[in-house]
């Protein structure tokens, strides 16, 4: 089982502006290397779903690169898809031209780039090929038609390298009585520096690659360890005995089907820090641009961030972990998050557009961010995958306006958080009912407990003859043929509903 743990570093000044200079290199080389591969891809001749094959012999050299500029090696139009001459092709062993792709050309290449340019030379040679590398199975990705095609980085997008396994290594220096325990890790190329040991590493888990990472509050490495024991099978549905199911929402966080709920504390949506998000871009949008005050109010905007999403982030491993203790299955709407948070399309009218709702939509889709129910079921999911229990996902179609007791479906059921069925007078709050509906969607097979639910009164009224004049207890002075009376009495005072005939 493999697992990616991350953990804070504490490097002096001089090791600090040393890795700010190499993610400066890094990404020079990467952008650099991606133009290059696709001015050769434009050379292509035939639209092939290859990668192109180059012929590279002593006109491929750095000296070459230098003097006819970018166009050569791998720009150059001697490439296997492309039109070159017989002579050429047929002299090619006799000159020392020999096939290659780009991968290959330009890993040789960075290895002579290293000692012929001070700044590659002070960088890792395997934190150098890596970052070539993963160029490479972007680039690759492409042709596979798994991703798009790959895009340059700027400076803000490009914030970590990697090391191989085996080049890092650890001394861990854990004291109990220490409140504050901190290791020390060695990087070649950069020394060694402190880092704090919040988890205990097991002594049995083989150490594979270590990234080293740039956040708004510091630098963190984040260590991929494969662990002896593997994960637990899954549960067969057949066997599960209780389920859960989860409606998610924006008021409450998650609601669970057996009644509890998970309230959601908006950490950027909320008044006061969406205040103090405002005050602080406008601070950095009143500096000049380019300026050193600019950089330290953006600074201080992105420590704001952060740790908005470090707190969003530890209230949903909380939740996740009591959602999968719950039950021993997990069912889950299949929801759709970006078609939710898609803009409203326009209206046109005379050649002007009208308004179409986007500016009230603008604070749904704020709402629905700050949320985050794509990392959430992220989260649980691997939580249920380590505790071997099964995470099933439904149609989410009307589950908030489906009655989950008579299954009739109708807008009218749900006013607000309150749910009243039309049809067979079933109450109960709008989102623990949604949850129920998402649950029995999943076809579990085994004996729930009953829940005990208020009774309710219909919102139809039903005409019914009244037969006390055959008993001989007929009020006179009134005519009483019949009179409409609901079929339940409806407890007014403790849902405080108002039903109007």
């Amino acid at each position: 089982m493999q697992i990616r743990w991350r953990f804070k570093l504490q490097p002096n000044i001089g090791q600090q502006a040393l890795m700010s200079e190499w993610l400066v290199t890094l990404r020079k080389h990467r952008n650099y290397c991606l133009a290059e591969r696709q001015r050769g891809f434009e050379t292509n001749n035939q639209k092939s779903d290859e990668s192109v094959m180059y012929y590279y012999g002593a006109f491929s050299d750095l000296d070459s690169r230098i003097e006819y500029g970018s166009y050569c090696p791998l720009t150059c139009p001697v490439v296997k898809h492309g039109v070159m001459s017989s002579g050429l092709t047929k002299n090619s062993k006799k000159h020392g031209l020999i096939w290659g792709n780009a991968n290959d050309i330009q890993s040789k290449r960075t290895t002579e780039l290293r000692s012929e340019s001070e700044w590659y030379s002070r960088i890792n040679s395997d934190v150098l090929q890596g970052n070539l590398g993963k160029l490479d199975i972007a680039y690759t990705g492409f042709f596979q038609h798994k991703r798009g095609f790959p895009a340059f980085r700027k400076a803000a997008n490009f914030k970590t390298f990697q090391f191989k396994p085996g080049q890092v290594k650890l001394t861990v220096n854990r004291e109990s009585n220490q409140p504050r325990c901190y290791s020390h890790a060695y990087f070649p190329g950069l020394g060694t520096m402190r880092y704090f040991d919040s988890r205990t590493i097991p002594v049995d888990a083989d150490i594979r690659t270590v990234t080293v990472i740039k956040e708004a509050d510091g630098w963190y490495m984040s260590i991929l360890l494969n662990l002896p024991e593997s994960l637990p099978e899954v549960t067969e549905i057949e066997t599960v005995k209780s389920a859960v199911g989860l409606d998610v929402g924006i008021n409450k966080l998650i609601s669970l089907s057996d009644g509890s709920f998970i309230e959601n504390p908006k950490f950027a949506t909320n008044k006061k820090v969406r205040r103090q998000l405002r005050i602080r871009q406008r601070r950095v949008n009143r500096k000049v641009k380019g300026s050193n005050n600019r950089k330290k109010a953006g600074k201080i905007v992105a420590k704001l961030h952060k740790k908005i999403a470090d707190k969003r982030n530890d209230h949903q491993w909380k939740a996740a972990n009591k959602v999968v203790n719950t039950a021993e299955a997990i069912v889950q709407e299949d929801i759709n998050v970006l078609a939710m948070k898609s803009c409203c399309k326009p209206k046109k009218q005379q050649g002007r557009f009208m308004a179409n709702g986007q500016s009230a939509k603008r604070g749904l889709n704020r709402s629905i961010s700050d949320a985050s129910w794509g990392e959430l079921f992220s989260k649980i999911a691997w939580l249920a995958l380590k505790s071997g229990k099964p995470v099933l996902s439904v149609n989410p179609k009307f589950t908030s306006q489906e009655c989950s007791a008579c299954h009739h479906i109708s807008k009218a059921n749900r006013d607000g958080e309150k749910f009243i069925c039309e049809n067979c007078g079933h109450i109960d709050h709008a989102d623990t009912q949604a949850s129920r509906t998402i649950l029995r969607r999943a076809n579990l097979n085994f004996v729930s407990k009953d829940i005990k639910n208020l009774p309710g009164d219909s919102r139809k009224v039903t005409l019914v003859r009244d037969d006390s004049a055959s008993n001989g207890k007929q009020d006179q002075g009134k005519n009483r043929t019949s009179k409409v009376i609901p079929e339940k009495r409806i407890l007014f005072e403790q849902l405080s509903l108002q039903l109007f005939d």
